[in-house]
């Protein structure tokens, strides 16, 4: 039975789903009137859900309306619309609107539209006091209560007959501001008003002008008053008397100054008047002005005072400005239309004024030390002026000036600058100095003692022709320097090393080294060198030359190595030549001793096998000799002996080895002094004898020269032998 109930269940909730069927075909927001609304006009926002339905049936929509992203209004209902009302429109309701609707577990939102509220509300101003005393402040506030920030506020100062004073302030975060305006002197009635701006749409909107608010200014005290005694028109000499004097409501912190040209003459406090008296100049002539300050109030008042003069300036004339030491000077002072005066001349100094005399007249005659700027000065009723400075120079006759090298040496390396100075001991400056290249003038210059000139443009040929010559204003004229000659000194160039023998030296032998150098001026400093682990120094030498040449003796092994040389004069630039290597070998005499004792061994070793070899032939063929006589000895000693190793190679080796009569002593001792005077014959006997190593390497023929020695009644011949030698074991 339940589960008959269940499917049923089922059953019905599947229709019923299926009957509920819907699809949103568009949302959209719109505005009511417009979608520019003026500022306290009534807006509606309106939002619409267009839905599609299988059936009719009843659906809930939630609707949710946001302003620049925020949620300003959310309402459900069984309705396709939504509205949501502002009575009221302020600019802060400006914005981008946008609306969203949710139905069924389905949600569709709206494209955005933009609603702009234009113009502002008024603003509301008000101030702090109504009454406020000069130098006192008025704070205001200016406020939007229904607007939004950021607002830009405009404060207005309004005076009669006088350009608003504006104060301008910007705020981000609140819908008022607070500013303070100072009440200054003459403010007496004030109005102040504000107005509100603001940016929307890249358009600056400005609100009307607030409520006007009258503001009375009272004073704490009047304008103060000056007054000149005698007056304000006087003469020099005269006594001049200022009085400054206000009328005060509360004498606290008050205070009475008096200036001219801003500098303060005198000044007093809490008092009602101030005096001022002084002896009336030339300089007292101008606009006077008197201040009265108690807090931030201030008050001023300005008095013109003329000061007649009572006679004029002084004027000083010399009979010379410019002269020559232990001339006569005479200066006069004078004053133009007034005689009655007292004179005095002096001489300016930053210490003080050197007095010379009290008269209009002076004459004396000057040395150096009395050049300066001179001045007089005139006297009448206690009123001195002084007048015009007249500068005297006085001159000293400038020396011959010397014309020298600033280095020192009169020279210069080719390619480098020359400076030269030129000096004068003695005269007046300024001097003026000439520097002369040949006849030609280079510079000029004007300086007090010296003067220094550079020449950049060095030639090999530039030899000399400098000098120079000094004047100042002294009558005497022009000094001339000597003529200054000048070495111009050629750098080294291309330094090269060369050696006899070259390369290759015998031990023993000299060897000559030879440095030269393509150009370069004289004396020249040469030094040789042999590069090892460090530089060692093996000659230097300095020469009128450009070359040098250095003998070396008895070179030995330790001498092998590499050689080069440094070449340099007074242009103090080294120039180091390219290296040459020298290798020190044996001489000739030391190779043949070294052969000597290698070879002679040799030679001797071999000689001594040949003998053993003979000796033990002649020992076996004794008995056959004797028997058959020279014929037999003839037929042994020309046959022919070879010997074939297992290699089936024969060695030869070819020498001649001279044998002495003692060679066949053993054999001939019975023959006694006959065999002295035997004859000598030689026979060539061809011998081949196997090397004893048996070392296939070589072949060689070795010749015997064996002496026989016979009878006279045996007809002995000597025979030339030629026998074929052992291999050389190498």
């Amino acid at each position: 039975m339940y589960l008959a109930l269940l499917v049923i269940f089922l059953h019905c909730s599947e229709l019923y789903a299926q009957e509920r069927v819907f699809t949103f075909n568009m949302v959209e927001i719109k505005v009511q009137p417009s979608v520019k609304v003026k500022n306290g006009a009534p807006m509606s926002i309106i939002c619409h859900a267009d839905i599609s339905k299988k059936n009719d049936f009843q659906l809930s929509h939630n609707f949710t309306i946001f302003k620049d992203g925020k949620l300003v209004f959310m309402i459900t209902s069984d309705k396709g619309e939504a509205r949501y009302g502002i009575p009221v429109a302020r600019s802060s309701d400006t914005g981008l609107y946008e609306c969203a609707v949710e139905a069924g577990g389905k949600t569709k939102s709206s494209k955005s539209l933009h609603v702009w509220v234009t113009g502002l509300t008024k603003p509301i101003l008000t101030a702090e006091k109504k009454e406020v005393l000069e130098g006192e402040v008025v704070k205001l506030r200016c406020e939007l209560p229904e607007e939004a920030s950021p607002l830009y506020f405009v404060f207005r100062k309004i005076k009669m007959n006088s350009k608003p004073n504006e104060k301008h302030v910007s705020e981000s975060h609140r819908n008022f501001s607070t500013v303070e305006f100072s009440v200054e002197e003459e403010d007496n009635i004030l109005h102040f008003d504000c107005l509100v701006r603001r940016l929307v749409n890249l358009e600056l909107e400005t609100s009307e002008p607030s409520n006007r608010t009258l503001v009375t200014v009272k004073e704490p005290f009047i304008k103060p008053t000056l007054k000149a005694k005698p007056s304000s028109n006087i003469t020099e000499g005269d006594r001049i008397q200022l009085e400054c004097s206000t009328v005060v409501a509360r004498m606290h912190d008050i205070e009475i100054i008096l200036q001219k040209n801003r500098t303060i003459l005198n000044s007093v406090r809490d008092e009602k008047l101030l005096k001022y008296s002084a002896v009336a100049t030339l300089e007292e002539s101008g606009e006077y002005l008197c201040k009265v300050e108690q807090g931030r109030a201030s008050k001023t008042t300005k008095l013109n005072v003329v000061v007649a003069e009572l006679f004029p300036k002084p004027v000083l004339t010399a009979s010379a400005i410019k002269l020559d030491e232990n001339k006569e000077l005479t200066l006069s002072c004078s004053i133009s239309g007034f005689r009655k005066a007292n004179f005095s001349i002096l001489r300016k100094n930053s210490n003080g004024d050197i007095w010379f005399k009290n008269s209009r007249n002076l004459t004396m005659r000057v040395h150096v030390n009395d050049t300066g700027s001179y001045i007089c000065k005139a006297e009448v009723k206690g009123i001195v002026k002084e007048s015009k400075p007249v500068r005297i120079n006085v001159y000293a006759p400038v020396s011959k000036p010397t014309l020298s090298v600033v280095s020192g040496l009169p020279e210069v390396v080719l390619g480098k600058p020359l400076q030269l100075i030129c000096r004068s001991v003695m005269g007046t400056p300024p001097i003026t100095f000439k520097f002369y290249k040949g006849n030609e003038i280079k510079k000029t210059v004007v300086n007090d003692t010296y003067a220094v000139f550079l020449d950049e443009n060095i030639r090999r040929n530039d030899k000399g022709g400098y000098k120079c010559d000094a004047r100042n204003d002294h009558s005497s004229g022009m000094k001339t320097s000597n003529i200054l000659n000048i070495t111009v000194i050629v750098p080294i160039r291309n330094a090269s090393l060369g050696s006899n023998p070259y390369g290759e030296v015998e031990d023993g032998s000299d060897t000559a080294f030879l440095c030269s150098v393509k150009e370069g001026s004289w004396p020249i400093h040469f030094k040789i060198f042999k590069k090892t682990d460090h530089e060692v120094l093996l000659f230097e030498k300095s020469e009128n030359a450009d070359r040098i040449l250095w003998r070396k003796e008895a070179m030995s092994r330790q001498d092998t190595g590499t050689y080069y040389c440094i070449a340099s004069n007074r242009a103090n630039v080294d120039v180091k030549s390219h290296p040459i290597t020298i290798s020190v070998v044996l001489a000739a005499w030391q190779k043949g001793v070294i052969a000597a004792f290698v070879l002679i061994p040799i030679a001797g070793a071999i000689a001594l096998t040949l003998w053993w070899f003979l000796f033990k032939k002649k020992t076996a063929q004794r008995p056959s000799m004797e028997m058959s006589g020279s014929a037999l000895a003839t037929n042994l000693t020309s046959e022919k002996l070879t010997r074939q190793n297992n290699d089936g190679d024969y060695y030869s080796r070819s020498g001649y080895i001279e044998d002495g009569e003692n060679h066949m002593k053993s054999t001939d001792e019975n023959k006694g002094p006959d065999l002295e005077s035997a004859e000598v014959e030689y026979t060539e006997v061809e011998v081949s004898t196997l090397d004893p190593h048996r070392a296939p390497v070589q072949k060689g023929t070795e010749t015997v020269y064996s002496e026989i020695r016979k009878a006279n009644n045996d007809s002995m011949e000597s025979r030339y032998s030629r026998i074929q030698g052992p291999p050389d074991a190498t």
